[in-house]
């Protein structure tokens, strides 16, 4: 059977460890060091102290998401040897407290982006959304303050240094650069008993000019081929994979099932070909189908960690964007359901 888990943002997180552990059919986590800087290493005591914690609740410390991948490693600059060596030392230190998976990602200056993180519902829930009218109508010379989801994360000075270094790479360099990384941290990972699993682009197209390279089956099948090992993974996500008309998902789990090391599961309504919000659980609320996703899961004998991903805001609860503890309790219950359900029928 998948193992059911739950996204926990630390001992801050308005959502509580003892509240996950009281979700039906839970048993892991995927967490991180959240204060962790790119480039930082992840020491072992610090992950000692925040396995302790977990399992001090019956649950397992089963993903870390994410160790963030440095941009100087992304644009390939003189100094990612010792980044991608700092970077080799956190998976050795994973190893040694027995955490499983990473998940991470290659998305060049901004992990996922939406431009909405309330959209209203008629029902009076709130959901993630995306739309490209909204996102051109942006402007990053004044910084990320305008992005839904970034703040003050870049000063108004280093985002223009990095929008500026990268238009000197296109998706061929930022493929080179990512297969350089894969090459020296995959061998890393298989020593420690670590499984990289890295997370599709989000949305899987270009945003503000910047290259995009784990988008669809003819880029993932590329980076698998980079190093053919079970350690280079992907972390399968069905909101960032699906938000893509082109991406037939329950065909792409049974292309990269041996592959696929963690699983994202939630569902979109695709309202155009670049636009789209993020829907209940359920298939019938959505353009993925769920239960054939689930379906071919379990067909390919996936039996990792799994987790309900991002949820609409219901109940009035306030909290996180897309992490609050309502609708993905009830992403999981449903994720269940499907998952018994497939038992049932093999």
């Amino acid at each position: 059977m998948m193992k059911m888990t739950m996204r926990w943002y630390g001992p801050d997180d308005g959502v509580t460890l003892q509240n996950i552990a009281q979700v039906p059919g839970m048993t892991g986590i995927v967490s991180a060091l959240h204060d962790l800087k790119p480039g930082e290493i992840l020491t072992v005591e610090h992950l000692e102290e925040r396995k302790k914690l977990i399992e001090s609740l019956g649950l397992q410390w089963l993903v870390i998401e994410s160790i963030p991948v440095h941009e100087s490693i992304k644009l390939g600059k003189p100094e990612r040897d010792q980044l991608i060596e700092n970077y080799a030392r956190s998976i050795r230190n994973m190893g040694k407290v027995g955490i499983p998976v990473l998940c991470y990602n290659f998305m060049p200056v901004f992990d996922w982006t939406r431009t909405n993180l309330a959209m209203p519902n008629a029902d009076g829930s709130t959901a993630l959304s995306f739309a490209q009218s909204d996102l051109i109508k942006i402007d990053l010379s004044r910084g990320t303050g305008d992005l839904p989801g970034w703040g003050d994360s870049y000063t108004v000075e280093d985002l223009n240094q990095l929008l500026a270094d990268y238009k000197q790479v296109d998706d061929a360099k930022l493929f080179e650069n990512l297969a350089y990384f894969l090459q020296k941290i995959v061998p890393v990972a298989e020593e420690s008993g670590v499984l990289m699993a890295i997370h599709p682009d989000d949305p899987p197209w270009s945003i503000f000019g910047l290259p995009r390279i784990v988008r669809n089956a003819a880029t993932l099948q590329a980076l698998l081929d980079v190093v053919d090992n079970p350690h280079n993974g992907l972390t399968f996500c069905t909101g960032s994979l699906g938000a893509s008309e082109e991406n037939d998902l329950p065909a792409m789990v049974r292309q990269f099932g041996h592959r696929i090391n963690f699983v994202h599961a939630r569902n979109v309504k695709r309202t155009s070909s670049h636009d789209f919000h993020e829907s209940k659980h359920p298939s019938e609320f959505g353009s993925v189908n769920m239960f054939e996703v689930v379906r071919a899961l379990h067909d390919v004998g996936f039996t990792g960690p799994i987790r309900p991903d991002h949820g609409r805001m219901i109940w009035d609860e306030t909290g996180r964007a897309g992490y609050g503890l309502y609708d993905r309790a009830l992403g999981a219950t449903y994720l269940c359901g499907l998952m018994e359900a497939v038992e049932h029928l093999s």
